[in-house]
């Protein structure tokens, strides 16, 4: 079970069929109350029409006998007057509930006259009990009020032309003459019709018993359903992750995860992560390919220096002391020179110092016997953000390089581009060929006029410069120089 939880799959399904069985169910709810509020109100317009035809009988005087009241289940009607008395009802309704009153038997008092009937009628809901059958009613409610004066043209009232009617019948309780100065309470009559509830009762109990049973299986087809898309959607997901497993386990990072043929979001994690070996394979490609070329640049100074010690140590007269401190210079240079590619590697950012990059131009000018143009003058002496030593290292590396292959002359200038100080390095040596100028910066690379060690170095320099030059935010290329020779450009950000 912790394992079906634990997997997308098995979260993927159960959150969707939660979801679909709450929606199902709350929309079920709202459904079956819709349905029976319809019902119900389906219910009290017919009872309401039947109690309106009733009452508009009554109201022309109708006498109790020949009101002609329903005598099915479905239409019981009870009328009361205005003292709570019950003056009819329908036949076989044996009790009543909801209406007020629950007397089904009929008691004597005047008989109908005309009267208005009341717009509204009031609905309440209750039971009936008809031929031994009880059922659930909607009852509605219309009152029926004596008018208060007229003339039907003979000279009596509307009171007094229902004196001489008869009221007997199956519907009625008795007789009794009414004046016309009798009660207005007793000549005002209600009547209550009733429509059964128990049609709408089952048509609920329908769409719950329908509900009940089809929730479950709709349920099930959505878990199903969810389970086996998920599945399939997922399916690239674990052929990515055992690939990578198996790459884990052979190391061989030349391997690439499969690609689904779509262009979905596991196509594209598919591509990055492809995208993602490349770099690895490149980045531990280079960290050998750096290892290997450092255990090669170091293996020679340190075996002609061991040389020299032996030989030292046997015949101290012929020991070279200057060969030896000129090989231990050079493994010193060296090694700081890794150091250094070491803390670029990692990503070490240049401290966020002011640096006046003139004053570097100028002083590493000094060191090589050079004089440095720098046009225009700056009063904040280029200003830049950085590391000092290590500009200074870029500037060093650069005329070292340029030195190296000049043949007699090399310059160095400072000037402004925009909003970068611009440092130009130039010699008037062979020059870099065009295929070059970009394998030149490349870690322990030599061209071929420079293979010799005791005058190449060991091809580190200009690597060291374009990853300083780069951490600082600026750049550092290599052209040609007008009439001949090999131009570096630095371009480093000004401050401000």
């Amino acid at each position: 079970m912790r394992r079906f939880f634990g997997s997308v799959r098995g979260r993927a399904t159960v959150a969707a069929t939660l979801v679909v069985a709450v929606v199902l169910v709350a929309a079920g709810t709202a459904v079956v109350l819709s349905l029976r509020a319809n019902l119900i109100d389906r219910a009290g317009a017919d009872a309401e029409s039947a109690a309106r035809e009733v009452a508009a009988r009554l109201a022309t005087g109708t006498a109790w006998d020949a009101l002609d009241l329903p005598d099915d289940d479905d239409e019981p009607v009870q009328i009361v007057d205005g003292t709570g008395r019950v003056r009819a009802v329908s036949e076989d309704l044996e009790s009543v509930s909801g209406t007020g009153t629950s007397d089904v038997k009929p008691s004597a008092g005047p008989a109908p006259a005309r009267g208005t009937l009341d717009d509204d009628a009031h609905l309440s809901s209750g039971e009936a009990v008809i031929d031994g059958d009880r059922g659930t009613y909607r009852w509605a409610a219309i009152e029926v009020k004596p008018q208060v004066s007229g003339d039907d043209g003979d000279g009596r009232d509307d009171g007094a032309a229902g004196e001489d009617r008869d009221e007997g019948g199956d519907s009625s309780g008795g007789e009794e003459a009414d004046s016309p100065g009798g009660d207005d309470d007793a000549r005002t009559f209600t009547v209550f019709a009733g429509a059964p509830l128990d049609a709408a009762d089952s048509a609920v109990r329908t769409a719950l018993t329908a509900m009940l049973i089809g929730l479950p299986v709709l349920l099930v087809v959505v878990a199903a359903v969810t389970w086996t898309v998920t599945g399939r959607a997922l399916r690239p997901v674990e052929g990515i992750r055992a690939e990578l497993d198996a790459i884990t386990g052979s190391r061989d990072l030349a391997r690439r995860v499969p690609e689904p043929a779509t262009h979905d979001e596991i196509a594209a994690l598919a591509r990055t992560t492809n995208a993602t070996l490349t770099a690895l394979e490149a980045a531990v490609d280079k960290q050998r390919r750096f290892v290997a070329d450092a255990s090669h640049e170091l293996r020679s100074p340190i075996a002609s220096l061991r040389t020299q010690l032996e030989v030292g140590a046997e015949h101290p007269e012929l020991l070279d002391l200057d060969g030896a401190v000129e090989d231990t210079v050079r493994l010193q240079h060296l090694a700081a020179d890794l150091l250094l590619l070491a803390r670029l590697d990692a990503g070490e950012r240049p401290p966020d110092r002011p640096v006046r990059l003139a004053d570097l131009v100028a002083r590493e000018a000094a060191e090589h016997g050079l004089r440095a143009l720098i046009e225009p003058e700056r009063a904040d002496g280029y200003e830049v953000r950085g590391s000092a030593p290590q500009l200074g290292r870029v500037l060093g590396n650069l005329l070292d390089n340029a030195r190296r292959h000049a043949r007699s002359d090399v310059a160095l200038s400072l000037r402004q581009e925009g909003a970068e100080a611009v440092v130009t390095v130039s010699d008037d040596g062979p020059g870099v060929p065009p295929a070059e100028r970009e394998r030149v910066f490349e870690r322990f690379v030599r061209l071929d006029d420079a293979r010799t060690r005791d005058e190449g170095g060991a091809g580190l320099g200009l690597a060291i410069a374009r990853d300083a030059a780069h951490r600082h935010g600026g750049s550092l290329v290599v052209d040609e120089r007008r009439g001949g020779g090999a131009e570096f450009v630095l371009r480093v950000p000004l401050a401000g």
